[in-house]
């Protein structure tokens, strides 16, 4: 199979996928290796093809019929107490789709999470731990952003309440 065929394959698997797909997934499906399919998606992704990197795997962005509400939320916490707050947001119904940050030399840096549930907390937190990886926040001394959509306005609403009973919210 040539380049363009692993490729047409990697958007066709991420299409049927209803869950991210994993680098080291595709390569075993696609019989190469994880590097070259970090390569393929960056060069799909510098042709105008959406695709998302999140800490399980790679994802095609959802089109939904559903609406959904947004909110953008500012916290403030130390390393320890990351669980607690991403537990308090996908308990109330909510996905946490990035994390933010304010870098004195890059500007806005963006890290893609959609995280909708405990076990993609799990897995998340899981991940940071085995790699070692310091938070995004870690650069900001724990100042970050959220991006955050559920159905309604109530489920944010009480995921709000729940970060402020925790210290975590910061708010105006």
């Amino acid at each position: 199979m040539d380049a363009a065929e692993r490729r047409r394959k990697i958007q066709e698997c991420l299409s049927e996928s209803t869950a991210p797909v994993s680098a080291t997934a595709l390569a075993k499906k696609l019989g190469v290796s994880r590097q070259i399919i970090v390569g393929d998606v960056a060069l799909l992704r510098a042709s105008g093809t959406d695709i998302l990197a999140t800490p399980r795997g790679y994802v095609l962005p959802a089109v939904s019929t559903a609406k959904k509400v947004t909110r953008r939320i500012a916290c403030r916490h130390d390393s320890k107490a990351m669980k607690d707050e991403l537990y308090c947001l996908v308990d109330q119904g909510c996905t946490v789709v990035d994390v933010i940050v304010e870098h004195p030399v890059y500007g806005e840096i963006t890290g893609s999470l959609h995280l909708a549930s405990r076990s993609d907390v799990d897995l998340f937190i899981e991940k940071c731990s085995e790699s070692s990886a310091l938070p995004l926040s870690f650069l900001t001394e724990g100042v970050h952003l959220h991006t955050i959509e559920a159905r309604d306005e109530a489920a944010i609403d009480r995921a709000v309440k729940g970060l402020q009973r925790l210290g975590i919210l910061i708010e105006n």
